[in-house]
C-alpha cells in the first residue's frame, strides 16, 4: 500500500514515516525544497518536492496512493508575517485534503493539535468533546489550526474520508528544530531553566503518536477527532521527570504567572520592531501558559489501542538524542560543540 505523508522532514512527519516503513509500508513523502531532510535521509522512500500551494503539484503528488497522511504544518508561535501562518496551515490543509479527495484515496489522516480541544473551566482535562470556539484560541498558530480543523470537518462532512488526530506535547528522538516541549528540555540542559510557572501540559512519546496516525487510518472514524496524548504533568512535575532522567537538579523557585506577562510583552515587542527573529519568550506562549492543557486521551486508547509508552521513557530518549547531537552537554565533554551550535 502506497502512503503519503507531507511534514515528513519535521518531528511528528519522520516519526510517521519511520513507523509505516517499519510496518513495511510503500512511502511517499512531500517536502520543500528548502526543507532539511535530515529526519529522511537515507530512509526506503519516494521523495517529491513540492508546496503545500502548489494544487497541480500535490495532485500528482496523490497519484496512486490509498492514504494520505497531512501532517505538514508551520509550527511557531511567532512568525514575522502571520499571513504565511494562515496560508501553509488553513489554505495548504485545503488543497491537501481536496487533492486527495479527488484522486480517490481510501484515507485521509489530517494532523490537527490539541491546541484545538477545549478546556473545560471545571479543572478536568479536555476531551474530544469540550466545548471550544475560535475566540478560545490563543495566537495565530492555534487560530490557523482551529480553522483547518473546520475545513477538515466540512470537508468529512461532504464524504471525504477524512480521520482527525489531534497530538499533546510529544517528546523523543528527531526533535532536530525544537518544538516548543523539546526547546524547554534543551533549556534545561543548558541550565537555563531556574523557575517554573503554576502551568502544565499532555506529554506523549513522538512514536506513540506514529502509531496513532496509522492506527487513526485504519480504526478512525471519519470525521471524528482522536487526542493522542498520554500524561497530564504540571510543568514542576515535567521538570522534575527530566532532572531525575538527566541527573540534574530541576528548578525550585516557583513564578507567579504577572511576573511572567511583562517578559513576554517586552521579549516580543523586541522581536516585532527590533530583532525581526523569533523572541526568547514569546508572548502567545506566556499566555497559553495561563492555563494547564491538560488533555483526556482515553478515546484513542480504546478505540484505536493507542499505545501509551511511560513518559519517562520518551523524555529519556529526548534528553538522550538531544544530548547525542550537540544540543546541550552530555557531560562527556561535548561543551564545545554546544557552544558552537549555539
Amino acid at each position: 500500500m502506497k502512503n503519503l505523508v507531507t511534514g515528513a522532514s519535521g518531528f511528528i512527519g519522520a516519526a510517521v514515516v519511520r513507523h509505516l516503513l517499519a510496518q513495511g509500508e510503500e512511502v511517499r513523502v512531500l517536502v520543500r525544497k528548502e526543507s532539511d531532510p535530515s529526519n529522511v535521509r537515507g530512509l526506503q522512500l519516494e521523495v517529491v518536492q513540492g508546496d503545500l500551494l502548489d494544487k497541480e503539484g500535490l495532485r500528482e503528488a496523490v497519484k496512486g496512493c490509498r492514504r494520505v497522511y497531512h501532517v505538514a504544518a508551520l509550527y511557531a508561535l511567532w512568525v514575522p508575517d502571520p499571513r504565511a501562518m494562515y496560508e501553509a496551515n488553513v489554505t495548504g490543509t485545503r488543497n491537501v485534503l481536496e487533492a486527495a479527495g479527488d484522486a480517490g484515496v481510501e484515507r485521509i489522516v489530517y494532523t490537527s493539535t490539541v491546541g484545538t480541544i477545549g478546556i473545560p473551566g471545571s479543572g478536568q482535562p479536555g476531551s474530544e468533546s469540550s466545548p471550544v470556539s475560535i475566540d478560545d484560541m490563543c495566537g495565530d498558530y492555534k487560530r490557523s489550526k482551529f480553522m483547518a480543523e473546520q475545513v477538515a470537518l466540512e470537508l468529512a462532512a461532504k464524504g471525504l474520508p477524512i480521520v482527525i488526530v489531534n497530538p499533546s506535547a510529544p517528546v523523543g528522538e528527531r526533535d532536530v528544530k525544537p518544538t516548543p516541549t523539546g526547546q524547554m528540555i534543551v533549556d534545561f540542559l543548558l541550565g537555563r531553566m531556574k523557575a517554573y510557572t503554576d502551568t502544565g501540559l499532555n506529554i506523549v512519546d513522538v512514536d506513540d503518536v506514529a502509531v496513532g496516525h496509522r492506527l487513526a487510518a485504519e480504526k478512525g472514524k471519519p470525521g471524528e477527532r482522536y487526542i493522542l496524548g498520554n500524561q497530564n504533568l504540571t510543568l514542576r512535575e515535567f521538570f522534575g521527570a527530566v532532572g531525575s532522567v538527566a541527573g540534574m537538579p530541576a528548578p525550585t523557585m516557583k513564578l507567579p504567572h504577572w511576573v511572567v506577562v511583562p517578559i513576554g510583552y517586552v521579549s516580543q515587542w523586541v522581536a516585532d520592531h527590533v530583532t525581526h527573529r523569533t523572541p526568547r519568550v514569546p508572548f502567545d506562549a506566556v499566555r497559553m501558559a495561563a492555563k494547564r492543557m491538560f488533555f483526556d486521551p482515553g478515546r484513542a486508547v480504546r478505540e484505536l489501542g493507542l499505545p501509551q509508552t511511560p513518559v519517562e521513557t520518551a523524555i529519556r530518549k529526548s534528553v538522550n538524542w538531544f544530548r547525542a547531537h550537540g544540543y546541550a552537554p552530555n557531560g562527556h565533554g561535548n561543551g564545545e560543540a554546544v557552544a558552537a551550535r549555539r
